[in-house]
């Protein structure tokens, strides 16, 4: 495409022709270059916004690979644009352009204003072709901002902790700090709110190495739920996938999200907290094929999303049909070129320019299908493990997606870790004795063998977690057997009903101080068995301190009190919090309960204890007949610290205490027996859910312990 013809010699244009690269709206002291991917479009224009909102509209004359740009001189950072474009108007063909729709630059590094569409408009532009010139009815105010990246670092560098030293906070930007009584009022539910020293500190005390924040790109809340008087409070509807979210700022959103996010990652940094995101590249906010139009559909509906695929070439051709595999209306298509291209160029950004430390790939299943089959060989994930950003920073898989084919725990290549919902079942199950017997805790205690040791991966390969943000709270995962989601407006439907939660005996909140007593010891169990297994633990915000959503297993339209961390210690569970700081610091501080190789059931020294062995109550190893007694549901778990069988950095041998976890998850007391050996006579009690045993009881090997119903003992080796 030619920008047309001069009038006259020595004119000049007051755009200037710009460069196709990169994408988005680059900002210098000269000028701003714009450059928008829509390939198919037949003309593009840039639409630039006062304080007024007045509108001035730039058509865009260069165009070259399927990007349209042009450079607009002292452009001021804060300004805002969009863009429009035309072209076939052909929805059953996968073209949907209109210039009478504003559209969202897809690179935009921040945007403005909110991007709420009322629900009577919501498949309007599908419903009314021919209206399409009132289409852009004001449905929303967003607009792209231009963004000064101009920002003092002070020599923050990535922190590189090691996954087997990681412990995983998984928190809510908003909901974290929304009550907090000592974080500035102005400053409550902000990325600047996260990085005060009232949060920064509690994080370090309890032993958090890195927090996992649910989606911060720009996200925007569905019709159905504003229907309901309800916003999308979790975030998982992203659309501006390098804007961070702008309501999570206290100073501003043209472009001031952007250094307060930076500072809140500088905070956590020197306080040695990374920072991994919750990324949802699967699919965006504009949902089915009658949802909006407000970016990616504008531009390259072709490109960007999956479409059904015909099986049968001698059928009449079907409309055009998105592809679902993730439950909100579309799938991006990874396998194409530009959308590939758009997740890289952000996941890189992220990491370059805001320097967090990971992702979590929400439904990652999703964006690894070519020609709609999982391929873990696919170009994104041959990309990612190539690219010299992005290979060496933490990669989470949630290894499915919502489909039946999707589900992949264990498969993910390395360097990728995974949510491991397996040992979330199993060990809910062990402890409300829905198991049968030991075996399968055992496995999921030693990291997991079963899914990760075969591919060549290591223990940490497993993200062992109890609770997420989806489903029940801790609390509430002790203290109720069904779901109460009647606020959610769907009929209590929603949420899973597999929830593998035990209530005590009463359902919801009660006043009897047994069944309280029950739950906190319940919950104080669960919480010590993931802080020790072996892995990568992770935490849900608010569940050290028994947090509740009262009973909502679904919670993610409610942004308000349900949600939010209660910090008043009034109703809180202190004791479960300093017994979960507790199995932290111990897992810190000793690497016999963190090893980076798998245990081998052998001596790691010539005639040395076994690296691991599981203890009967008897005081005797497990033997076959053992681990298929239905009826056992108590088990010691012996880890031999002398030495470790991984060298230190330089080769060195490292030493370590051994120590002893009984968990008894029976309803009744047991007698279990500390067994006799060369290696270890004397143990302390350094952890108890069980008052008969409580902290500094000295045990010695021979002897018998009473162990509570339902309680956890934690022994470490006393040297002679």
């Amino acid at each position: 495409m030619t920008p047309g013809m001069w009038e006259h010699h020595d004119e000049t244009t007051e755009v200037w022709p710009g460069r196709n690269w990169p994408l988005g709206a680059t900002w210098s002291s000269e000028s701003t270059n714009f450059a928008v991917y829509a390939p198919l479009a037949r003309a593009a224009w840039l639409c630039l916004y006062d304080d007024r909102d007045a509108e001035r509209r730039i058509d865009l004359t260069e165009h070259s690979l399927g990007i349209w740009h042009c450079a607009v001189p002292d452009l001021r950072p804060g300004t805002r644009y969009g863009y429009r474009i035309d072209g076939d108007w052909d929805p059953d063909r996968g073209l949907r352009f209109n210039p009478a729709k504003l559209l969202l630059d897809p690179y935009a590094s921040a945007i403005a204003g909110d991007l709420t569409v009322h629900p009577a408009l919501y498949g309007y532009d599908v419903e009314h072709p021919e209206l399409r010139s009132d289409l852009d009815s004001a449905p929303y105010t967003a607009r792209s901002v231009v963004v000064d990246p101009a920002f003092d670092w002070e020599g923050d560098v990535p922190l590189r902790r090691r996954w087997r030293d990681t412990v995983i906070y998984e928190l809510h930007v908003k909901g974290m700090t929304a009550l907090h009584d000592r974080v500035p009022e102005h400053l409550r539910g902000t990325y600047a709110g996260l990085a005060t020293p009232a949060v920064v500190e509690y994080l370090h005390d309890l032993g958090v190495t890195a927090v996992e924040l649910l989606p911060v790109h720009q996200f925007f809340s569905e019709p159905a739920l504003a229907e309901r008087g309800l916003v999308n409070y979790w975030g998982y509807n992203s659309l501006g996938f390098f804007a961070p979210h702008n309501a999570y700022s206290s100073s501003g959103d043209r472009g001031q999200q952007v250094a307060e996010f930076k500072q809140m990652v500088k905070a956590l940094h020197q306080a040695g907290i990374e920072v991994i995101l919750d990324v949802v590249y699967n699919h965006t906010a504009e949902a089915g094929p009658d949802g909006p139009t407000l970016s990616f559909r504008g531009l390259d509906d072709l490109g960007y999303y999956q479409r059904v695929v015909q099986r049968d070439p001698r059928a009449d051709p079907a409309p055009d049909t998105y592809w679902d595999v993730t439950g909100c209306g579309n799938t991006v298509d990874a396998s194409r070129t530009q959308s590939l291209r758009m997740i890289l160029d952000s996941l890189r950004y992220w990491v370059s320019e805001m320097h967090v430390d990971g992702f979590r790939f929400d439904l990652l299943s999703a964006l690894t299908r070519t020609g709609q089959e999982i391929d873990l060989g696919s170009h994104l994930m041959t990309a990612i493990g190539q690219d010299p950003v992005l290979r060496h920073v933490k990669l989470i898989a949630e290894p499915w997606d919502a489909s039946m084919d999707g589900y992949r725990v264990g498969e993910f290549p390395p360097p990728w870790v995974e949510w491991n919902d397996q040992y979330r079942d199993t060990v809910r199950d062990f402890w409300r004795r829905h198991t049968s017997g030991v075996r399968t805790v055992a496995t999921r205690l030693a990291g997991s063998s079963d899914l990760y040791a075969d591919d060549g991966r290591s223990p940490y390969a497993s993200v062992n977690f109890i609770t997420a943000h989806d489903g029940f709270t801790l609390r509430d995962l002790v203290s109720y057997n069904l779901k109460h989601n009647e606020a959610n407006g769907e009929h209590n439907r929603d949420g899973t009903d597999n929830n593998r939660s035990w209530n005590c005996g009463v359902e919801g909140e009660t006043d009897d101080p047994d069944v309280i007593a029950l739950r906190r010891r319940q919950a104080a169990n669960l919480m010590v068995t993931l802080c020790l297994s072996n892995g990568v633990p992770m935490l849900t915000a608010g569940d050290e301190r028994g947090r509740t959503q009262g009973g909502n297993n679904n919670a993610y339209g409610q942004d308000n009190a349900t949600s939010w961390v209660d910090w008043r210690p009034d109703d809180a569970w202190l004791d479960v919090y300093e017994i979960t700081k507790t199995a932290l610091r111990l897992r810190r501080d000793h690497p016999a309960l963190r090893q980076r190789h798998w245990f081998e059931g052998r001596p790691a020294i010539k005639g040395g204890a076994k690296d691991l062995a599981w203890m009967h109550p008897d005081g005797r190893e497990m033997t076959p007949d053992d681990w298929h007694d239905d009826a056992l549901h108590t088990v010691g778990m012996f880890v031999s610290g002398d030495p470790l069988r991984s060298p230190g950095p330089r080769g060195e041998q490292l030493r370590d205490s051994s120590f002893v976890i009984w968990l008894n998850a029976s309803p009744d007391d047991v007698t279990v027996r500390l067994p006799r050996n060369e290696w270890v006579n004397k143990g302390e009690v350094v952890l108890s859910t069980c008052p008969h045993n409580p902290i500094g009881t000295v045990v010695t090997s021979g002897e018998s312990l009473e162990q509570e119903a339902r309680s956890v003992v934690v022994i470490r080796e006393v040297k002679a």
